[in-house]
């Protein structure tokens, strides 16, 4: 209540202040009373109790210090006065809340994201404790089923732990059907996390009864919105999953989405039942590590205890179970599929986030240059309140009061941009054939770190006219009304201030230009395989509930009709394409290996099945030896086809046509081809090994159609479709170029791209006011020297050395700085870019032309009018 009381006085001042003048005036007539009983007269004793008592202004302000309770009141009085100041310096007010509002809105966005990865709990009832249970090796994340009962079973350092996996379907309902994306669960997985249905109920442990033994799903609230018009009445339902009944009994609430940050799934269903041909294979299979885990820490059980209990559960069942060779375990952070924040994604996040600062840092630079120009063209003003009896503390607290309160702008305008640009962020989905979205609206901890950062931005810059104000001397200023200049060696604060902006500016333009560099080095990398022309058509033949015999006869019917379509030169099918969603890793073993134990193995490589005709329509270079045939099938001897690495990894500098190679599966492999080498996860990898086996060996239901042909997308297209639609209607396609689908793989590279072409943008605004401030405050105060040069004959060129000599030899300085920055931070900038290095010879003359016409259109303006200089004029005013 007295805070309430305080805020309101602090915008109803005139009953305040009449009680405090009342008070005075008391003061002043007991004096006068006082000296009329000494004898005075009337005029002489209010006179002399007036000038005893002192200046009211003053004496005012000193009670209101000394009184607690006006200490708010106070700082009240300042921020008004502030702000009249700052009404009547519109364009440095404009000017200083543009700058700070960018720079702010910068980092709260990028802290957003942050904020989404790193930060924030899974969006769970009691989401501390939950760990997800991956292995020592970053990147193998995944774990078998049996494993995950294996380890919930035995553990003592969990109260529980659920298992899921991540498909996609076919779902048909009477009226339409959907191609979804939905989650595979335990029975348990509802029940761990506590969350609640909003309708019907969610499946539990209890429902599990073997394999195929709980036909339900849960859907999510979205789904079930956009697709069931929120009807009450769908529990109960029967819809088709891949052509298999399945029963809806329950919708999950609207804030919950599974366990996977930023990917919204459309249902759940138990992991024990599975739509596909096969499909409950791996709950046998310890080979075969395709489910995360996911648990929770009993009560006052640290992170390290439940490692190492894990692991001496993994050693023993390595000991017991030759495919558990090797089998270890680490607790990461839940929310992401697997740990993918280990490896380049944190030195990513760091190095953006570093950036970002930058870009305030040159911000505040930017500001304290011009806050200490203002305050010296105002050292009049502040020297003639320190002759009236101000003291230098109030001087400098005013000055902070309008440094705090433009801060304080800044970083609300910065806020509000920021939550506009993430909220049209959180509804951007960048992949429409994924149900990813990239939810990073900001909470209580982002709106924190924006007001921290608007009042530290403020101090920052508003202690910058401190020495300047205590180093003042009132009567020298008073009579001559100049500036004093602090002043290190030959430079003042306002150059070295500026040359520190222009290389934290120079700096991030170098970073863009290396994104840029980066970017069009990933578009050109080699990447054993010529993406251009190709269209592909994706689908899963499991969505038709094939079995193995008709999907192997529906491929070989979609290679020859779609063969025939004109314009097509060749096809060929992919169970998963290369830098796309598809290719698993499987452990390769030498010729006459009797013990199948993961440390016996040579090494892991990338799996794929293939069609004949692939190789072509892929345009993947065959180094040596054949393609498949369509002889090579189920009845003829296992063959592959392997890339370089694969076959220097096993036999050497030697020849690997002919020779052989096993597997788990423990039967010998012929190598009748050898590939050039090429990108299989991301274009940063290190060259992986790759085999790629014949689709007439192997049953794989994902099909991917790659149709190499002369004619646009547009017109092959449609023909492509209805080629399709003739063999199988119920099959639902994706179609889209070759180039298009590396969108997913090129996405953290055009993020990046994206992030520092902004921030090199942003840079380059505060570069250009920068200069053009000090520019322009230069030209400004040397006007009347300029008129006398003119006067007694100086030259336009000497005219414009003299004016502009300074900006432009920090321009100079400051922009070598920052390119050696930029060289010296090159390591930090690989890891946000592919290939990215400062040292490219394209990236150095880019900045430097970049800074040159910075420099030339900050100075543009400066320039024009220290040359039109007209000396009469200037001589009449003074």
């Amino acid at each position: 209540m007295w805070l309430f009381r305080r805020i309101v006085n602090a915008f109803r001042r005139s009953k305040l202040e009449q009680d405090i003048d009342r008070e005075l005036e008391s003061h002043v007539e007991m004096r006068r009373a006082d000296n009329i009983a000494a004898g005075m007269s009337p005029d002489q004793a209010c006179r002399d109790a007036r000038i005893r008592f002192g200046n009211r202004t003053l004496t005012r302000e000193r009670v209101t210090a000394v009184d607690a309770e006006l200490v708010f009141d106070s700082f009240a009085r300042e921020l008004r006065y502030a702000a009249r100041q700052l009404r009547r310096s519109s364009a440095f007010a404009l000017t200083a809340l543009l700058t700070l509002s960018l720079g702010i809105g910068a980092n709260v966005v990028v802290f957003s994201v942050l904020n989404a990865l790193l930060l924030r709990p899974l969006d769970v009832p009691q989401p501390f404790g939950l760990y997800n249970v991956a292995h020592k090796s970053p990147g193998y994340d995944n774990q078998s089923y049996p494993d995950y009962l294996d380890f919930q079973s035995k553990n003592s350092t969990f109260t529980d732990m659920a298992a899921y996996r991540i498909q996609s379907a076919a779902l048909s309902t009477a009226n339409a059907a959907y191609k979804c994306w939905y989650y595979r669960v335990s029975g348990n997985y509802f029940d761990m996390l506590g969350v609640q249905p909003e309708l019907g109920r969610f499946f539990h442990a209890s429902d599990e009864h073997g394999p195929n033994s709980a036909p339900y799903i849960v859907l999510s609230h979205n789904f079930w919105r956009r697709h069931f018009d929120s009807d009450p009445h769908v529990m109960g339902a029967i819809v088709d999953i891949n052509q298999h009944p399945f029963t809806v009994i329950g919708v999950a609430p609207a804030a919950f989405h599974g366990t996977v940050i930023f990917f919204w799934p459309d249902f759940w269903m138990p992991v024990v039942d599975s739509p596909d041909y096969q499909g409950t294979d791996f709950l046998s299979g310890r080979a075969m590590h395709n489910l995360w885990i996911l648990g929770r820490l009993r009560p006052g059980v640290a992170p390290v205890q439940a490692t190492d209990n894990l692991n001496a559960i993994a050693h023993e069942l390595a000991r017991q179970n030759p495919d558990d060779d090797g089998l270890d375990a680490r607790l990461v952070k839940p929310g992401l599929m697997g740990d993918q924040l280990g490896g380049p994604a944190r030195p990513f996040l760091a190095g953006i986030m570093l950036l970002a600062f930058l870009v305030l840092l040159a911000a505040c630079a930017n500001l304290a240059s011009l806050f200490a120009a203002r305050a010296a063209d105002r050292s009049r003003e502040l020297a003639i309140r320190l002759a009236i009896g101000a003291s230098r503390w109030q001087v400098l607290r005013q000055l902070l009061a309008e440094a705090l309160l433009l801060s304080l702008l800044g970083g609300a305008l910065g806020a509000i941009f920021s939550t506009a640009l993430l909220n049209a962020l959180t509804r951007w989905q960048p992949f429409p054939e994924f149900p990813v979205h990239v939810t990073v609206s900001p909470d209580r901890m982002v709106y924190l770190v924006a007001l921290l950062l608007s009042i530290g931005s403020g101090l920052q810059w508003g202690l910058i006219p401190a020495r300047q104000i205590w180093a003042t001397d009132a009567a020298p200023l008073m009579k001559s009304g100049g500036a004093g200049a602090l002043v290190f060696r030959r430079f003042t604060l306002r150059d070295l201030l500026l040359a520190v902006q222009i290389t934290l500016c120079t700096l991030l333009v170098t970073s863009s230009f290396v994104a840029v560099r980066g970017m069009q080095r990933s578009l050109h990398a080699p990447l054993g395989f010529q993406p251009q022309g190709v269209v592909l058509a994706e689908t899963d033949l499991d969505f038709g509930a094939h079995s193995d015999d008709t999907a192997k006869m529906i491929q070989k019917q979609m290679l020859q009709e779609v063969g025939r379509l004109p314009g097509v030169s060749s096809v060929g099918i992919i169970d998963g394409t290369p830098l796309g969603t598809g290719g698993s890793t499987t452990v390769i073993y030498r010729l006459g290996t009797s013990d199948f134990r993961m440390s016996n193995s040579a090494f892991g490589a990338k799996y794929f099945y293939i069609s004949p005709g692939y190789l072509e329509a892929a345009g993947t270079r065959l180094l040596t030896g054949r393609d498949f045939t369509w002889h090579d099938d189920a009845k003829s001897p296992k063959v592959a086809i392997v890339n370089e690495t694969f076959a220097r990894g096993l036999f050497g500098n030697s020849s690997g046509l002919g020779r052989q190679f096993m597997m788990g599966d423990k039967v010998p492999y012929e190598i009748v081809g050898i590939v050039a080498n090429g990108k299989y996860e991301s274009l940063t990898e290190t060259p992986w090994a790759a085999v790629f086996f014949p689709m007439e060996q192997n049953r794989a239901s994902n099909t991917t159609l790659a149709v190499r042909s002369q004619l646009l997308e547009g017109e092959l297209v449609p023909a492509l479709r209805q080629a399709l639609r003739q063999i199988d209607p119920s099959l639902p396609f994706v179609f889209h170029s070759w180039p298009d689908a590396l969108g997913f793989v090129l996405f953290p590279a055009r993020v990046a791209t994206a992030s520092l072409g902004v921030m090199g943008l942003l840079a380059a605004m505060l570069a250009v006011t920068g200069v053009f401030g000090m520019a322009m405050y230069s030209v400004s105060k040397r006007m009347k020297e300029f008129g006398i040069r003119v006067a007694v004959g100086a030259q336009p060129v000497q005219l414009m050395r003299s004016a502009l000599s300074r900006p432009i030899l920090l321009l100079l300085l400051g922009s070598a700085a920052g390119l050696v920055l930029g060289a010296m931070a090159s390591r930090l900038l690989a890891q946000i870019v592919y290939q990215a290095t400062p040292r490219d010879p394209l990236v150095f003359a880019g900045v430097m032309i970049t800074m040159a016409v910075l420099g030339l259109i900050a100075t543009w303006l400066p320039a024009q009018r220290a040359l039109d200089v007209h000396p009469a004029g200037l001589l009449r005013e003074e």
